[in-house]
């Protein structure tokens, strides 16, 4: 698998960075992860738009053009003729002369395997847990995973398979996903601050409104507790029902009609941005 560094493709194992970077050695630097879909990277213009504002509020110096970016993203597609594949774009704080201030970066661009969730997942849902925690300028897609890897370890220890973060009794995220809640009465609700704004879960909002009263707000914990469906979003995970918070059963205990009918929502959103890309290269 061929990856992009620095205007040179070269396989995997041999994109390096020196010791010096910012990313190694303070974590500083951003990323993006898109997924790519019968050769068509998905929502790609949306994924670039928070790439650059990640860049921006990070202040990183002289982030790539945006026509080099697609440029690269297309060849790697088309170098690697791998269907299904996530791509992820990392713009590091570059080589600090102090170890401290932000130079150019280094771009790094990636394919990789999917890791989708299983069948049982998505008919079962999952168990999830909570902790007190709150991102650092948690609108900023960053490469700072530290406390989310942290904490797997109590993932495991708990038989889940994420953690929701929580900060005063207000839920926020996961530390990969964003959350929603159907209230009992079949309200799509999702929190609005303190939060990444994912992809998935835009185009998702932007469709559900057609079928469903959708809200953007705050959310607390025990309205989690209480709700009748819950179910997280993100670029690999699509839609993932979640039946049980520490140790709360949510509704039924069973993925609710909500939570398919959403799924099918997105899966049809997911068709048609294909097709139209797939039309737009064809005419060419």
């Amino acid at each position: 698998m061929l990856s992009y560094l620095n205007g040179e493709f070269l396989p995997l194992e041999r994109a390096h960075l020196h010791v010096s970077d910012l990313s190694i050695q303070r974590g500083f630097g951003i990323f993006d992860f898109l997924r790519v879909k019968e050769f068509v990277p998905l929502y790609l213009e949306h994924y670039l738009d928070r790439f650059y504002n990640s860049a921006s509020r990070m202040g990183l110096p002289d982030p790539p053009e945006r026509a080099e970016l697609h440029s690269v993203i297309r060849e790697l597609i088309r170098r690697n003729e791998v269907a299904e594949a996530g791509m992820k774009i990392i713009l590091t704080g570059g080589y600090s002369p102090d170890a401290y201030t932000p130079v150019k970066g280094n771009l790094i661009v990636s394919q990789h395997a999917l890791v989708l969730p299983s069948v049982n997942q998505v008919e079962q849902g999952i168990k999830v847990i909570t902790y007190p925690y709150r991102r650092d300028i948690p609108e900023v897609k960053t490469i700072n995973y530290t406390m989310g890897v942290w904490l797997q370890q109590k993932v495991k220890q708990a038989k889940a398979a994420d953690v929701l973060y929580h900060h005063d009794g207000i839920v926020s995220e996961f530390p990969r996903c964003n959350f929603f809640v159907v209230t009992r009465q079949g309200i799509v609700v999702t929190p609005h601050q303190f939060i990444l704004h994912g992809i998935t879960r835009k185009k998702l909002l932007e469709s559900a409104t057609r079928q469903f009263e959708v809200q953007e707000r705050t959310v607390t914990l025990q309205e989690v507790y209480d709700s009748a469906e819950l179910f997280l979003t993100s670029t690999t995970k699509g839609i993932l029902p979640i039946v049980q918070v520490d140790d709360h059963v949510i509704g039924s205990g069973k993925p609710g009609p909500v939570t398919w009918a959403l799924r099918e929502v997105l899966q049809k959103t997911e068709q048609r941005e294909i097709e139209i890309a797939t039309a737009a290269i064809g005419s060419r």
